[in-house]
């Protein structure tokens, strides 16, 4: 039985990295109780695989993983279990069955939106920068391209980043984002803000900035973006 698993990763968590949330989850699976199913040969591992890993210090509502077992409780039964495992800052949210042939999540995520906000930490001219690069938001899609120094392990280079910002706005005090993620193409939410430190005048530093992610989207058969969980049916 595959299924889709959608949770929280908050507070502290936001300072533990891909690795250890993979564990984390494992293990509360087996305090769990749930019959997951194991991979077969001469080292057994849950069969389990996570989509779009996050940025250390970024914390979220919308993150998932894959997983089957060989057989499941009801809905409700299988929140009230694993979510018992849980410690403050995480939290299971969501599970729907996938279908036989189901692709995993890490293949068909199309995108991810997120909400970013200026920290007060002892800015000098907190506001002032606050409203520059709200303002910002406004206007940096008007621009045709988009560059910023972009730093790889391998390589380091200008990348035109324009046409992976799909939406990019100010909600209150804070900005809004939908950006390209996936294997097509990744963007960082962080390469964006120090596009708008650009586009504002501002120095950019990338601890003046906490982002949260909203949710993580595929592509349905019309081409709309649409949550992970679209792909599966609740269970009863």
């Amino acid at each position: 039985m595959k299924v889709r698993i959608k949770y929280q990763k908050a507070g502290s968590f936001k300072l533990i990295g891909h690795l250890d949330t993979m564990r984390y989850y494992q293990k509360a699976v087996r305090r769990a109780g749930l019959d997951i199913a194991y991979s077969q040969g001469f080292s057994p591992h849950q069969l389990m695989t996570f989509a779009a890993p996050l940025a250390l210090g970024v914390t979220s509502e919308g993150e998932y993983f894959d997983a089957e077992f060989h057989s499941l409780p009801c809905r409700e039964e299988f929140l009230r279990r694993i979510n018992a495992q849980m410690v403050e800052g995480m939290e299971v949210k969501d599970i729907v069955l996938l279908g036989e042939h189901a692709k995993n999540s890490m293949s068909i995520v199309a995108a991810s939106d997120y909400l970013i906000t200026l920290k007060d930490r002892g800015i000098p001219g907190l506001e002032d920068r606050r409203e520059k690069l709200l303002a910002a938001a406004g206007t940096l899609l008007e621009k045709d391209t988009i560059e910023v120094m972009k730093k790889t392990k391998h390589k380091e280079g200008v990348e035109n980043i324009r046409d992976g910002i799909y939406k990019l706005y100010r909600q209150e005090q804070m900005i809004y984002m939908l950006l390209a993620t996936g294997s097509a193409y990744n963007l960082k939410p962080e390469l964006v803000v120090e596009a708008l430190c650009g586009e504002a005048g501002c120095a950019y530093d990338v601890h003046d900035y906490q982002v949260h992610r909203l949710e993580t989207y595929m592509r349905n058969e019309e081409g709309s973006l649409v949550s992970l969980l679209e792909s599966g049916t609740r269970l009863p």
